[in-house]
């Protein structure tokens, strides 16, 4: 997607709605900074004139100092203010849209993430926004100054001396038209720059989280390998950027030159002619300075502003993906759910295959009915229970809960009367209390301990070092799977939903912890509607119902004994698990 650079800037200026009054306030400031600058010339050149006329005095050096002074205490205090809060302006800035793209995420769908790398995410949202922060303060101080001075300096050249004025003004435009070239190829470079530490990012963090399969392998020189190809890919796009960022500063050095020049022969040649006094030709002389300096300036400029357009098209980027799973307008709250389930000639495939993944499923799961999936791999099991929360939205057909369509539903209500259990269990850093209570938000510690109880998970958690306050570390990984296991069970167990989806939540665990956890669930289940996906089907041979699913389809219905009957998929399934078994 491409953003014009006043698409960008239109994108940005909300931002400083909420701090207008700072932003006013920090631009007044900044015209106070320029005032010594600009009487400088003026006061040196009212010297000179007066002391060739021989009428200098004492006094009049005595007011003119105290002008200066007075002017220099009002640039230093208007420094500060710019230095200090037009800072703290910016990282608020930089927070207001660090938050508004991390709620845009959390609104985002599944499939947004199953395609995205998390690295790049990460980067976008930190390292972009950082240069936000200079960006947002700098950008207006720095065109606002370099706009009085060159208005400033332009009527005052003008009175000094029309002739020369109008020709270093000239030269004005066509350095920026010079630089322009190489401003828009640095954009690229920025834009290119932060694209490759997204992709670095997700490298060094595959590298970093697969750690333990790198070593089983032994396959550290292989990600050293990769890891290099990356770095030094980076390393030549940052070539190119200064490349660039050279080329841009020499074109503008150059023009500094040629303007120096221009005024020492057309100057020197008017004072010559009598055209200019001595004293007008040093105020000239440091007016130009002055100008150089600003316009220098506003160019070197470009390369943080060019970072921050960069910063804020990335940030565009993500704010521009469109939310595929939101509320209708009319959406209704789930109230006193119940737990009736029913697909109506459901359809579904993922964007990025071809065919369905669901074909015509038709479907009734009675409130607390105990339904159980089985079936080959890819057959569509997965995809099945993470329709019903919509995680993805149907194509053809309708979920209904309660009798109501869930896109009828308000999404937050939906996913309240739901409880997920999968095979991958995830537990974020922090403590086991923490994971637990992050089913019920706010949730006290009678009520966790309660919860970790019915899961089988209480005693365990007791023997932990600082029991319930043990720190888990990320993604769980100072506890066992089962333990694991069972601290999402708990967490389920608080939010206590009357719909349990259960994605195959014992296949990874060995034969105690599986016995543990079945105990677990099978308290879970008790009096909820509960769906159950299996692949060892000992642990569903009780539910109410048994569905095989293949190819996106149910081809077989009925309990544990009535398939055994019909000796048919179910049976050939059952056959093969007792052969696997050695019974």
């Amino acid at each position: 997607m491409n953003y014009s650079t006043k698409n960008l800037l239109r994108s940005f200026v909300p931002y400083y709605v909420p701090y207008l009054g700072i932003l006013f306030f920090d631009l007044f400031c900044a015209s106070l900074t320029t005032a010594a600058d600009m009487a400088l010339p003026l006061i040196l050149r009212h010297l000179t004139n007066t002391a060739l006329a021989g009428q200098l005095t004492q006094s009049l050096i005595l007011h003119l100092s105290l002008l200066f002074l007075v002017l220099k205490l009002a640039d230093l205090l208007a420094g500060y203010y710019m230095a200090k809060t037009g800072h703290i302006m910016g990282a608020r800035i930089e927070t207001d849209m660090r938050r508004d793209v991390f709620h845009h995420l959390q609104e985002l769908s599944t499939e947004y993430f199953n395609e995205a790398k998390v690295g790049q995410i990460m980067a976008r949202i930190t390292t972009d926004l950082f240069d936000i922060t200079e960006f947002s303060h700098h950008c207006p101080e720095e065109y606002f100054i370099g706009l009085i001075k060159i208005v400033f300096a332009f009527v005052v050249l003008l009175r000094i001396n029309i002739p020369l004025t109008l020709i270093l003004f000239t030269l004005i435009p066509l350095m920026i038209v010079g630089a322009s070239r190489y401003n828009i190829r640095m954009r690229r470079s920025f834009k290119a720059q932060r694209d490759h530490i997204g992709e670095l990012n997700a490298r060094i963090e595959d590298a970093l989280l697969g750690v333990k399969v790198v070593k089983a392998f032994t396959n550290e020189e292989m990600e050293k390998e990769k890891f290099e190809k990356d770095n030094l890919a980076f390393l030549e796009i940052k070539k190119q950027t200064y490349h660039n960022m050279a080329s841009f500063f020499s074109v503008t050095r150059a023009f500094d030159g040629i303007m120096y020049l221009v005024v020492i022969a057309l100057g020197g040649t008017f004072l010559v002619q009598g055209k200019i006094d001595t004293g007008d030709l040093v105020a000239y002389v440091l007016y130009v300075g002055t100008l150089l300096t600003t316009v220098r300036r506003i160019v070197e400029f470009t390369e943080q502003f060019q970072r921050g357009m960069t910063g804020i098209e990335r940030f565009n980027e993500i704010m521009d993906t469109d939310i595929d799973i939101f509320d209708e307008e009319d959406a209704v709250v789930l109230t006193h759910p119940k737990g009736d389930v029913v697909f109506d000639n459901v359809s579904f495939g993922y964007e990025e295959d071809t065919g369905n993944v669901l074909r015509d499923i038709s479907l009734h799961v009675k409130a607390g009915e105990k339904v159980a999936l089985v079936g080959p791999s890819g057959g569509g099991k997965t995809t099945l229970c993470h329709l019903i929360p919509r995680f993805y939205d149907v194509e053809v057909g309708e979920i209904k809960v309660d009798g109501k369509n869930i896109k009828d539903i308000q999404i937050k209500s939906l996913r309240q009367a739901i409880g997920l259990v999968q095979q991958d269990v995830y537990l974020f850093s922090g403590s086991v209390y923490d994971n637990i209570a992050y089913g019920r938000p706010g949730a006290s510690m009678e009520e966790v301990e309660e919860a970790s109880r019915l899961a089988g998970a209480y005693e365990f958690i007791q023997a932990l070092p600082e029991g319930f306050n043990t720190y888990v570390g990320e993604r769980g990984v100072k506890l066992s799977g089962g333990q694991k296991q069972r601290i999402s069970i708990a967490r389920v167990f608080l939010k206590n939903p009357p719909i349990l989806l259960l994605d195959e939540a014992t296949s990874a665990l060995d034969n105690t912890s599986e016995r543990l956890v079945q105990e677990s669930l099978e308290r879970l289940s008790q009096g909820r509607t509960t769906i159950t996906i299996a692949h060892r089907l000992s642990t569903i041979q009780g539910a109410d119902r048994i569905l095989v699913l293949d190819q996106g389809k149910i081809i077989e219905e009925g309990t544990h004994a009535e398939l055994l009957q019909k000796r048919g998929a179910y049976y050939e399934l059952h056959q093969l698990t007792l052969s696997t078994a050695g019974l």
